[in-house]
């Protein structure tokens, strides 16, 4: 898939330090990590000490006795006068309806027990908040049972403003309101959950992740449709084509297609020989020209012209940059379904359509067109290179390796090629914590930088490899040497902040990499995402939840941008928890 970002999700997950359990990445466990969700790092993971609320209440009654013997008389009422009685008579009457309640409830017999607990509520003297809140809790339990979802969340309610720090209460309402499709107040109430629980009970974690990814993929979808097409940073879309070897639209124009006169004076744009959209749009390209490519695409296809074809996969590929598969996907079938047409042409259609499936999570037809293009251009080495990596995202470690090796057969100086089979190799050692094959890998690695000095990438999985094996000094050195070779690629300084956080907690330096990494590609959503997750640790849910949206603002997927919605979500989440419960966990 072209212009990969590596493992960036489990290296977000390892480099940023956690008070609490581990964190993975994009609901996988990383290297490093516990395998909880990826928005855990939204929630800042950790919980306060919290006394049980049985505990709080035998220990403030303890001190009200203690209280009242030394008052005496002047304490208001008397442990033997009648009001006192009384009163202990109305806790007890209240606790004996609860406790047939609970019969009731154990019986199945819901209707009966919920009458019970009313008794209960009506009796308990208002200024036990602790017994109160249970029988509310309790009858919601049972109105739960009746599948009587607001009323379940009334009584959660209740129970909550008498003791708000009361998980199974929070947790019940959390239900409730996901029975009734609240999710804004269900991921509040999960997320104060997951927060006093410490991330600890598996069946809160899950609800969070759920209504988590519900949201995101609502906000996504509605974000999405709407969204305004942005063209990313030139370095990004000459990443992208690099990936490409067999790419016709991508290469240089040919002589023929350019005016005899290469410059009529200094720094004067090369004329395109023919009256011609697409040839045009190559001139566009060659001057970084991108934001008019597409309509002069657009000219050649309307006028059915001599190079039809290569436009429309040349404006398929950038509907694809800008994010819009929906516009891309027609012409990219146009293209795959033209019999006459360039067999490497149909071929990188096949592969970029392939490529888009997988985006959109189809891994099936992403298959079926990679395994087409191989079959109608078998000798492209783009085609295996691609698909390797396809395989590694289906986890086909062993496919992906031979897919990997047919790419180097056909073009044995493909560098980038030979790093990522060392990347997968290594994966799989580590996955399966085999040390000699960890080992082999890490020396493949040196092999490929030793043969390709100039090939980036191939330091920045060797980097990522050695940070997973906390090598952290060399994983420096591996990330310097991308910087020397690609100063202007907005990643690498991501990746280096990162591993600054990890290696020395040295939080200065790591974001004024990332920092570093903006101000050089102010369209990097990775380093957004990156920042937001950082400030969301430190505190400062307010600029995470901006970084976040700019992240938002510039993703290139629905997928991408329902997991960012995600994130913010929980960001905003954690905002809200803090207002109502004072909950706040440890920052970095």
């Amino acid at each position: 898939m072209a212009a990969s970002k590596p493992v960036e999700a489990a290296v977000v997950a390892a480099a940023v330090p956690s008070s609490g359990s581990g964190v993975g990445g994009g609901g996988t466990a990383g290297p490093g990590t516990g395998g909880l969700p990826r928005w855990q790092l939204a929630l800042a993971v950790g919980a306060p000490l919290l006394l049980g609320a049985g505990a709080i209440y035998l220990w403030s009654r303890q001190q009200r006795r203690r209280e009242a013997r030394g008052r005496g008389d002047a304490s208001g009422l008397k442990r033997n006068s009648p009001g006192a009685h009384l009163d202990m008579n109305s806790l007890d009457r209240a606790q004996a309806a609860k406790n047939k309640g609970n019969k009731y409830f154990k019986a199945g017999k819901y209707e009966q027990a919920i009458q019970c607990y009313t008794e209960a509520i009506s009796l308990c003297p208002t200024e036990k908040n602790v017994d109160l809140s249970t029988f509310y809790q309790n009858r919601a339990a049972a109105f739960e049972q009746l599948q009587k979802w607001k009323e379940v969340a009334q009584d959660c309610t209740k129970a909550v403003e008498l003791n708000p720090k009361y998980v199974k209460a929070l947790f019940r309402r959390a239900k409730a309101h996901e029975k009734l499709d609240n999710k804004k107040e269900c991921l509040e109430d999960v997320t104060a959950v997951c927060i006093l629980e410490g991330f600890q009970n598996q069946q809160s974690m899950l609800l969070a992740d759920k209504v988590l990814k519900l949201l995101g993929k609502e906000k996504a979808k509605e974000k999405y449709k709407n969204r305004e097409p942005l063209m990313p940073s030139p370095q990004f879309i000459k990443s992208y084509f690099s990936s490409f070897t067999d790419d016709i639209i991508s290469q240089p124009m040919l002589k023929g297609e350019k005016s005899d006169e290469d410059k009529d004076k200094e720094g004067e744009a090369l004329e395109v020989k023919e009256n011609s959209g697409y040839l045009k749009a190559k001139q566009y390209m060659e001057e970084e020209n991108y934001d008019k490519i597409i309509s002069e695409c657009s000219k050649e296809i309307d006028a059915e012209g001599k190079y039809m074809a290569e436009a429309l996969l040349l404006r398929a590929t950038f509907y694809l940059l800008i994010g819009n598969a929906n516009a891309a996907k027609p012409d990219l079938d146009k293209v795959i379904s033209l019999k006459e047409a360039n067999v490497k042409l149909r071929a990188n259609a096949l592969i970029k359509r392939g490529s888009m499936f997988m985006q959109q999570q189809q891994p099936l037809l992403s298959t079926q067109d990679f395994n087409m293009a191989a079959d109608i251009d078998p000798q492209n080495a783009d085609v295996y290179h691609h698909r390797g990596q396809l395989k590694i995202l289906l986890d086909q470690v062993e496919e992906a390796v031979a897919d990997f090796d047919e790419c180097i057969r056909l073009r044995p100086e493909s560098a980038l090629a030979q790093a990522q089979k060392c990347f997968a190799l290594y994966r799989q050692a580590y996955t399966g914590n085999n040390s000699s094959q960890i080992q082999a890998a890490m020396k493949g690695f040196e092999e490929v930088i030793k043969k390709f000095p100039r090939c980036a990438e191939g330091y920045a999985l060797y980097a990522q490899a050695l940070t997973d094996q906390q090598q952290f000094g060399k994983a420096d050195e591996m990330y310097d040497k991308c910087i020397d070779l690609e100063p202007d690629n907005a990643t690498t300084y991501v990746h280096k902040g990162l591993l600054q956080l990890q290696w020395k907690q040295d939080l200065d330096r790591g974001l004024e990499l990332i920092s570093k990494a903006i101000e050089i590609d102010n369209k990097c959503d990775f380093a957004y995402e990156t920042m937001g997750t950082i400030e969301v640790q430190r505190g400062n849910m307010e600029k995470a939840i901006d970084m976040f949206n700019k992240a938002i603002n510039l993703a290139k997927s629905e997928m991408e941008m329902a997991h960012l919605y995600s994130l913010c979500d929980a960001a905003h989440a954690q905002t809200e928890v803090a207002k109502k419960y004072g909950l706040k966990p440890p920052t970095l």
